[in-house]
Order: structure tokens, then sequence, then C-alpha cells
């Protein structure tokens, strides 16, 4: 079956031509979209599979590069902020994207509790909060992705309480390298139980009091 590819030449050109008008995006030349947007969502591919829900999905990575590399995966994105999921929407009318949709929506707001084989997010929040976001979505014995920075070790201490109250165990932090002099951290966070209770907390709950 054939399937329409994303052209990242493409997609460029229309996300420069939409951040001069709504700043989706600080990143203005090719050469550090293709470095920090495409290739730093690349790094989780191993990881992701199925069902797959991308929070605060921004200009559209790693949402975007997962339905490109994974045609297989059914991308839902989510964005609280309605001019990007205009922009994510354009996108998917222009390259033909079977299996891929964006929701505006605050996350604590989204229906679809424990649905999907994967979730990701990246530069979103801390993990401590990102954990709250994203556990309640997974179904149990799927996996939460966070794209995260070089030094995240005190960022894991202060969330392993919420990780472990929501039905989660990290499985594994993965190091990779972006480029020459950047180093990224993914970690796999395994749904190994249902979620209790009313979570993701409504209201904000989770940024302005995070489970500690």
């Amino acid at each position: 079956m054939y399937v329409r590819k994303i052209n990242y030449t493409e997609l460029f050109d229309m996300l420069s031509e939409y951040n001069s008008r709504f700043n989706l995006t600080a990143i203005t030349s090719f050469e550090e979209f293709m470095v920090k947007h495409v290739e730093d969502s690349r790094l989780g591919l191993e990881f992701i599979s199925g069902r797959v829900l991308d929070i605060g999905s921004g200009a559209g990575f790693p949402a975007l590069v997962i339905k490109n590399e994974l045609p297989e995966t059914d991308v839902t994105m989510t964005d609280s902020v309605r001019k990007k999921t205009d922009f994510l929407s354009a996108v998917i009318e222009r390259f033909g994207l079977d299996g891929a949709r964006a929701i505006h929506t605050r996350i604590e707001d989204f229906p679809e509790c424990e649905s999907f084989d994967t979730v990701t997010a990246r530069a979103v929040a801390r993990l401590n909060v990102l954990a709250e976001y994203a556990l309640p979505f997974v179904r149990v014995g799927g996996a939460f992705v966070a794209y995260k920075s070089e030094n995240i070790d005190v960022e894991i201490a202060e969330a392993e309480k919420a990780i472990t109250l929501l039905g989660g165990k990290i499985e594994r932090v993965a190091e990779k390298k972006l480029g020459d002099d950047i180093t990224r951290k993914l970690v796999i966070i395994r749904k190994i139980g249902k979620t209790r209770g009313n979570y993701p907390r409504k209201g904000n709950k989770p940024r302005t009091d995070p489970i500690t």
C-alpha cells in the first residue's frame, strides 16, 4: 500500500511561513530544523508503536516525525494553543496523513484515559508533572516516552512518587547523541498498573501543585 510521506523541506517551508505570523518555533534555519526537530524526534522511534498520543505537540515534534517514519502508527496530537493545532491540521491535510489528527485541548480535559499504546512528550514540563499528564492515558502494558535533556537525575528522583502512584515504573533511561555536542535522555516508563483516582487533575493542578 502506498503511503504518502512528509517531505521535510516542504514541512520546513510551511513551518517558516506559519512561524512568520504565529511564532511556533525559535528555530529558523533548515539545518537546525533537521537536527533539533527532526533528528531529535527520531531518537525515540525504537520505543514507540501502536496507537500514539503526543502531549503538547507544539509545531509537531515528535508527533509528525513519528507518523512519517512509522506510518503504521495512529497518532493523536494535542495542544492547548489553537494556532498550533491549526498548523498541525494544515500539515495533516497538506500531506494527506491518514491516521493522524490534531486536537485543541488541555490534556486535563482529554477523555481517552488508558487508551494508548504509547504516550510521548517533548520539552513540555518537568518529569513529575509530565507523569501526571501522560500516564493516565497509557494502557496497562504500554509506555510513556519522555524526551528530556542530559541532566535529569534530579527530575527522576522527584518524579518517583508520581510515577509509582500513577501505575508506572521506569524501565530504562536511554542516552542518545544528537550531533557532536548534544546528549539527550529518553525516559521510558512502563505502565504496570491501572491509574487510580481522578488523574490528571484539572485546573492546572499538575503544574501548580505537582505530586511530590
